[in-house]
């Protein structure tokens, strides 16, 4: 098989059209890149160059590999580039998990960030709830994560990008859909209301469990699901009232009105960046970096 040097010398003749000056341009003598150009014509068993006069002329047959051996040059210099680039976490992958709900803001800045300053990291995207993020983050599945707390494994590190507060989705013509000033969860004693599943949305599900056991409230519960989403689409069809995080805005769903809640704490909904500390992968902890010099009060995060 040919060489890379055994191309340079090719292609530096080629251009060239001269065994000196080929061989100055790849600061070298000019017997050991004859010797090359014999080597190479030997591998392909054609010949490259005509020999038949004083000056040097490319046969049909160099004509055709030269476009070919420049490709294969540029294309092995690139191969170096894109390699040295990993060590530095400049290149490669970063498999990345998200919530739904974080893909409405937060997602959307940690994937700007990648774009415009780790144009050569690819971040590869997983939809998966929290539980399973945890699970795959901890056996090396997954790189990053954007889950929701509590994050306790020990291997596991994890620091908040996120705090906001919770909206009362209510549907439209719903007696407390009306009105300017914030509901309290007072208001929806003895209401329906559209519930977390306490397995596949179990944050949320604790949440507002923790929240109406606080203010001495019992609404009843018409359905539990699993997705924001999903309990906005149910108070659009009449089966209660629902609680949502103030992100889901963004999903602007007909027939819904959002109302804020007052509650003791203003911004009870958190989300967190998560990574398994032995994770050996430089494009993360690149990210990661980037990701941190961006945590300032106007930034996405």
């Amino acid at each position: 098989m040919f060489t890379l040097n055994q191309l340079s010398g090719f292609v530096a003749v080629a251009e060239e059209l001269h065994y000196g000056r080929a061989a100055e341009r790849l600061r070298m003598t000019q017997p050991p890149l004859s010797r090359q150009i014999q080597l190479l014509e030997r591998e392909l068993r054609v010949q490259l160059f005509d020999r038949s006069g004083r000056a040097v002329r490319l046969t049909p047959a160099g004509r055709a590999f030269l476009q070919d051996a420049r490709r294969l040059l540029h294309e092995a210099e690139n191969a170096t580039l894109a390699v040295r680039r990993v060590p530095a976490g400049e290149a490669g992958a970063v498999r990345t998990g998200f919530t739904a709900t974080s893909a409405y803001g937060v997602l959307g800045g940690v994937l700007e960030t990648a774009r415009q300053r780790l144009p050569h990291v690819e971040v590869v995207l997983r939809e998966l709830v929290s539980r399973d993020q945890l699970e795959m983050l901890s056996s090396g599945a997954l790189d990053l994560g954007l889950l929701r707390p509590p994050v306790t494994r020990p291997e596991l590190d994890s620091r908040q990008v996120l705090r906001e507060p919770l909206l009362a989705a209510l549907p439209e013509g719903h007696e407390l859909a009306a009105g300017s000033e914030p509901l309290r969860p007072e208001d929806l004693d003895g209401a329906d209301v559209v519930m977390y599943s306490p397995t596949e949305a179990r944050y949320f599900h604790e949440l507002l469990v923790s929240l109406f056991r606080g203010a001495h409230v019992t609404p009843r519960y018409t359905q539990h699901v699993s997705q924001v989403h999903t309990v906005l689409a149910l108070v659009r069809a009449g089966l209660g009232a629902g609680l949502v995080p103030s992100t889901a805005r963004v999903l602007r769903f007909e027939g819904v009105v959002l109302r804020p809640v007052e509650l003791p704490d203003p911004e009870p909904v958190e989300l967190h960046l998560a990574w398994r500390r032995g994770n050996d992968n430089p494009a993360l902890w690149a990210l990661l970096d980037l990701l941190r010099d961006d945590e300032e009060p106007s930034a996405t995060l």
